[in-house]
């Protein structure tokens, strides 16, 4: 296990420098434990300056499917596992071992074994961070401080603490469903992207109807017929202008908080047979990563303590009562399927206790 971190003041920023210096290729300290390479974003230049291929950091789950790592270490969510350098482990090779949605087209060298994590709490923080940047959780790794940028586990934890999110900017905006509409934006110190809240219709002293919508550029811009996101969000607009008032709260936590990139790579892993729910395991990253205490920070932001949730997900009543907020009813919110998202609401139905019908 490594060290506790010390109770020394920490800057929430670090997190924001990391993500930044990982997109960018560069390495990362966490803790002064472990330096990280995110495998993903390196190049030739930047592996060699890092000291050459090293052991390689990746999560139980994608590990599990490799024959790297036990099924009980698999059912942990960011749990990692460490796979020892091999002679034959170069960039092209990493990447294949990152990636599931290669799986296919680049067959693994191998062999490969699992070896000591060491410092695992920053190991699990270092999966947890490459999840906050959009990346692949799957990264070179050196033991000890090599001068790199450097975050703590307090400050990645932090990075998307709800309570630091702030009401910034309002404007009246007057939409399709609803011509008194007020529009209000939401961002904390550390994340770059702004949540955003739609109240349509006038306060009355009544609880609002609430929806809680995830991002979803593929399904709320472009029509993707492979989820039903589209589709909610013009009915949720709607079923709130016709209650009288309401909210509906657009949470910048794309593909289940994995971020646009990797739920594009979920997608790729859905055309090879797997569901929503195995595609998301296999990258790495837990089956949900959201957090609904977002939504509820921007609803005390708001004023509004208690809620009519719209919704068919029963976590979303979980997480925002966890948080503080009273839901008073629970409005169920179904759409008619078609033949390419059919499967989509099976699985979230059967796997993720969402309350549907007729799927």
């Amino acid at each position: 296990m490594s060290p506790t971190p010390t109770s020394k003041l920490f800057d929430p920023k670090d997190a924001a420098r990391a993500v930044d210096a990982l997109r960018r290729g560069w390495p990362v300290s966490i803790d002064g434990a472990i330096t990280l390479l995110a495998i993903e974003t390196a190049d030739e230049a930047r592996l060699t300056a890092f000291g050459g291929a090293s052991d390689v950091l990746m999560s139980a789950a994608r590990a599990a499917t490799l024959k790297l790592a036990n099924q009980i270490d698999a059912a942990t969510p960011g749990k990692p596992v460490r796979i020892a350098a091999e002679r034959w482990l170069d960039l092209p090779a990493a990447r294949a071992l990152a990636d599931p949605a290669l799986d296919l087209a680049n067959p693994l060298k191998g062999p490969y074994r699992s070896v000591p994590v060491g410092a695992e709490d920053s190991a699990a923080a270092a999966l947890e961070l490459a999840r906050i940047a959009g990346l692949l959780p799957a990264f070179f790794v050196i033991d000890g401080d090599t001068g790199a940028a450097q975050v703590s586990r307090a400050a990645i934890a932090a990075h998307e603490d709800a309570k630091r999110l702030n009401l910034v900017a309002r404007a009246r905006l007057p939409v399709a469903v609803a011509e008194k509409a007020e529009i209000a934006a939401f961002r904390s110190p550390e994340q770059a992207g702004e949540h955003v809240a739609l109240v349509i219709g006038t306060p009355d002293g009544t609880a609002p109807l609430v929806r809680l919508h995830s991002e979803c550029l593929t399904g709320d811009v472009l029509g993707s017929l492979k989820c039903d996101c589209g589709p909610q969000l013009d009915a949720a607009l709607a079923k709130i202008a016709e209650s009288g008032w309401g909210i509906l709260l657009y949470l910048r936590q794309e593909g289940r908080g994995i971020g646009l990139i990797n739920k594009l790579r979920a997608y790729q892993l859905q055309d090879q047979g797997f569901d929503t729910v195995d595609a998301n395991v296999r990258l790495g990253f837990a089956v949900d990563a959201r957090d609904f205490g977002v939504a509820a920070q921007m609803l005390r932001l708001l004023g509004q303590s208690a809620v009519r949730l719209l919704t068919n997900n029963p976590e979303k009543v979980a997480g925002l009562e966890a948080a503080g907020i009273t839901v008073l009813e629970h409005v169920a919110h179904q759409l008619p399927h078609n033949p390419h998202n059919a499967r989509y609401l099976a699985t979230k139905r059967d796997r993720t206790g969402h309350r549907l019908t007729g799927v």
